[in-house]
C-alpha cells in the first residue's frame, strides 16, 4: 500500500510540473482565440474564443508574418548546419590531430561559454559595418558560425570510438575525410540531432542583434517581428499578440518534437565520459 501510494505521490507531482510548465504556452492559446472583450471579462473565461480564425488571420497577413518567419528559417537553417560542420571539424582536429598548445586551445574554445553575445555588440557592430555587412544576412549568419558547445559535444563522442577502429581506418588507408565521412559522421548522429535543436532554436529566438543590425523589415526576423504586433496598434489587442507568438512558436516546436529522442541521446552520450 505503501508504494502504491508513493508511486500516486510522484506521478501527481510530475503531472502538476507538466501543467505549471506548459500553462503559458495553453493560456496563449486560449487567448489567441479571443477577442479583447473575452480576454478582459471578469470572471475570466478560459474556453476557446470567438476570434479564433481572425486573430490568426490578422497575425499572419496584417503583419507579415510570413515573411519574417521566412527569414527566421533561411538563418536558422543556416547556421546550424555551419555551425554543425565547423563544429565537427573543429572536434576532429581536437582529437585526432597532434599540434603545439592543443590543451590550451580546447580551454580557450570552453571559456568562450562565458562570454554572451551581449557584452560583444557594439565590437561586432562596427565591425560588421565596416566590412559593409550592415541590413544584411551575412550580418545575422557569419558571427554565429563558430560553437564550443558543439565542439564540445563532439569532442566527447569521438572519445568513446574505440582507437581499434581509428587504427583499422588507418590500415585499411581511409584519410581524415573519408574517416570523417564514414565512419564518425554514421557514429555521431545523436550528436548532430541534439546540435541541430539547440542551434536551430537559440537562432530562432535572436532578439538583439537582428534588431540593431537590421533596418529593413523585409530582412527582418520574427521575434522582432513580433513587437510590431503591440507596437503598431492603437489598443493592444493581445488576442492577435498571442496568436502571433503561437504561430512564431510553431517551427522551433516542430523541430524539437521530431528530433527530441536524438536530442536525449545526444546528451546522454556526451555525459557518459
Amino acid at each position: 500500500m505503501s508504494k502504491k501510494r508513493n508511486t500516486l505521490l510522484v506521478h501527481a507531482m510530475l503531472i502538476f510540473a507538466v501543467a505549471v510548465v506548459a500553462a503559458p504556452i495553453i493560456l496563449a492559446f486560449i487567448f489567441s482565440t479571443q477577442t479583447p472583450a473575452q480576454i478582459f471579462s471578469y470572471p475570466p473565461k478560459f474556453t476557446i474564443g470567438s476570434a479564433f480564425l481572425d486573430n490568426y488571420r490578422t497575425a499572419w497577413n496584417q503583419y507579415h508574418l510570413g515573411i519574417y518567419m521566412r527569414n527566421s528559417l533561411y538563418i536558422a537553417v543556416a547556421v546550424t548546419v555551419g555551425k554543425t560542420i565547423i563544429s565537427f571539424m573543429a572536434a576532429l582536429a581536437l582529437v585526432y590531430f597532434r599540434f603545439p598548445l592543443k590543451g590550451a586551445v580546447f580551454t580557450f574554445i570552453l571559456l568562450t561559454l562565458m562570454m554572451p553575445t551581449e557584452i560583444m555588440i557594439v565590437a561586432l557592430f562596427e565591425l560588421v559595418t565596416k566590412i559593409g555587412w550592415s541590413n544584411s544576412y551575412a550580418a545575422l549568419i557569419v558571427p554565429f558560425l563558430a560553437s564550443a558547445t558543439g565542439t564540445f559535444l563532439f569532442r566527447q563522442q569521438f572519445l568513446q570510438i574505440p582507437t581499434s577502429l581509428v587504427d583499422a581506418a588507418k590500415i585499411d588507408g581511409a584519410g581524415p575525410l573519408r574517416f570523417a565521412w564514414s565512419i564518425l559522421l554514421p557514429m555521431s548522429l545523436n550528436v548532430v540531432a541534439a546540435m541541430a535543436v539547440i542551434q536551430f532554436v537559440y537562432m530562432w529566438n535572436q532578439y538583439l542583434w537582428p534588431l540593431i543590425v537590421i533596418r529593413e523589415n523585409t530582412r527582418q526576423v520574427v521575434q522582432v517581428g513580433l513587437k510590431g504586433l503591440t507596437s503598431g496598434q492603437d489598443a493592444t489587442n493581445w488576442g492577435i499578440v498571442m496568436a502571433g507568438a503561437i504561430i512564431a512558436l510553431l517551427p522551433a516546436l516542430v523541430v524539437f518534437l521530431l528530433l527530441q529522442e536524438q536530442f536525449s541521446r545526444g546528451f546522454a552520450l556526451s555525459q557518459e565520459k
